[in-house]
């Protein structure tokens, strides 16, 4: 028996060798060694001695899917919503192969199992009773109004009161504009933004005042009528 498990795991475990392209991780090093190491630092961690307005972000903690990921990395962190501008476009820097090598080496040696664990939190969240969905946008917009839209503002644009104070010193993201999922907004949410890798922690972890179905009301508000 202990002979077949062993067996077994050393099978998945070559599988899963081999199913890394690893032309793409040579040539995504190689960029990444070029560009992102003097922010991101050579883990991933963010950790650097460059003198940022806002730290980059620990890229082991990243939600963000392949595709997601290689989206931020062509188009810059502004276009889909974040409001300091530290990570460019890059689209006219590499070109999409060198962007899709980077993006696959990025993911697959800093936070391979993102997809996994954002899949499995939300598993693991709890889920709305049929009689409480119909619910869910009063509730949603209630919330938001009261406690997101001082930083983010009334329409999700990132230009609420908070983030006119110079004294503040935080960007919050414009809504309108996030490529997260509804399963990741709201796993955002509820851990807050330190957890999934920022330095800051201006967007906190809501969970201590809110239950599931509160959040998941924020976010399916924030989905369906500030993002429509």
């Amino acid at each position: 028996m202990k002979l077949l498990i062993l067996f077994t795991l050393f099978f998945v475990t070559n599988v899963m060798a081999i199913t890394i392209d690893q032309s793409k991780m040579k040539d995504g090093e190689r960029i990444y060694k070029e560009t992102c190491i003097s922010c991101h630092s050579e883990n991933g961690s963010g950790q650097t001695t460059m003198r940022l307005i806002v730290r980059s972000r620990d890229l082991t903690k990243s939600p963000l899917s392949l595709e997601q990921t290689q989206k931020i990395i062509a188009d810059g962190a502004h276009f889909w919503g974040a409001k300091a501008d530290i990570m460019p476009s890059f689209k006219v820097v590499y070109t999409k192969k060198e962007i899709s090598n980077i993006s696959y080496y990025v993911v697959h040696k800093f936070h391979p199992n993102s997809t996994e664990k954002v899949a499995n939190l939300y598993a693991k969240s709890d889920s709305i009773p049929e009689a409480k969905k119909s619910k869910m946008l009063k509730r949603g917009k209630k919330i938001y109004k009261r406690n997101c839209s001082w930083c983010h503002g009334i329409t999700g644009k990132g230009d609420g009161e908070a983030s006119r104070n110079p004294e503040l010193s935080i960007f919050p993201y414009d809504l309108t504009k996030s490529l997260l999922t509804q399963e990741q907004s709201f796993l955002y949410a509820k851990y807050g933004s330190h957890y999934w890798g920022t330095e800051k922690t201006d967007m906190p972890a809501w969970s201590p005042k809110y239950d599931d179905y509160t959040l998941k009301s924020v976010v399916k508000y924030i989905k369906e009528v500030l993002q429509k």
